[in-house]
């Protein structure tokens, strides 16, 4: 299958001589069965890094952008993420959500590893944000463990906005497995899926070392940028006074 090729033969090997990722805690990950591996996300190489640190195939349900991008480039995106097992989903709103969740349900009935970034989107400064509380209702209706993940590194390698940043070693930790069994039958209770979700962003916390914002990684975004477009208010009357 194309995704052992990749791992193993094409891509896998280059990488490990090339970056030399410091990997931890690979002890934590069952021999077989499912698990939930909940990712901090620095950079789009995560899913590239954190996948090669271990020995058992992850698989990560994937944008819809990455399959019907028109063009031969979109023709190549589809099969290379599809030959790698990646599930497609648009997030564009609730059903997205459930389709998520009914694909990650099946796979880990199937026994598969399920990745997922609970933070829902890149940090775009290296922060670690506020989780989405997906991955603790996937994890109460499958009654699977939850292995928390942190990548270090990636953001240096591939930096939000490019294609390629500098070298340096990426470190991947996987942490020991979230038994969440006691909230068993509570999956609809928002006030325990934030709890369950908060308890596995500070376990990412603690193994990443990144600064914690209480706050989802889009809003901060969104904040960034009408910051910018407001600084570039107030300098433009000083602009216009320099050029007259």
């Amino acid at each position: 299958m194309l995704y052992w090729f990749l791992k193993w033969v094409a891509l896998g090997p280059v990488l490990r001589v090339i970056f030399r990722t410091h990997v931890s805690g690979v002890e934590n990950l069952p021999d077989e069965g499912p698990a939930i591996l909940a990712c901090n996300h620095l950079s789009y190489s995560d899913w590239l890094f954190m996948p090669l640190a271990s020995p058992r195939r992850v698989t990560f349900v994937a944008k819809a952008e990455y399959f019907n991008t028109p063009g031969i480039k979109g023709w190549f995106q589809k099969k290379f993420f599809s030959g790698t097992g990646q599930v497609p989903i648009d997030r564009a709103g609730a059903s997205a959500a459930s389709g998520a969740l009914r694909t990650q349900l099946r796979l880990l009935s199937q026994g598969e590893v399920c990745g997922i970034f609970p933070e829902g989107t890149r940090s775009h400064d290296g922060r670690l944000y506020r989780g989405r509380t997906g991955v603790a209702r996937l994890a109460l209706e499958s009654g699977v463990p939850v292995i928390p993940v942190a990548v270090v590194g990636t953001d240096v390698v591939a930096p939000p906005g490019s294609t390629f940043g500098k070298f340096t070693r990426p470190v991947v930790s996987f942490g020991k497995p979230l038994d969440f069994s006691r909230y068993e039958g509570m999956e609809n209770d928002r006030y325990i899926l934030r709890s369950i979700t908060d308890e596995i962003m500070y376990e990412i916390m603690r193994l990443s070392g990144q600064e914690y914002v209480d706050m989802y990684a889009t809003t901060a975004k969104e904040l960034t940028k009408e910051q910018a477009r407001e600084a570039a208010r107030a300098d433009a009357p000083d602009a216009e006074k320099k050029a007259s």
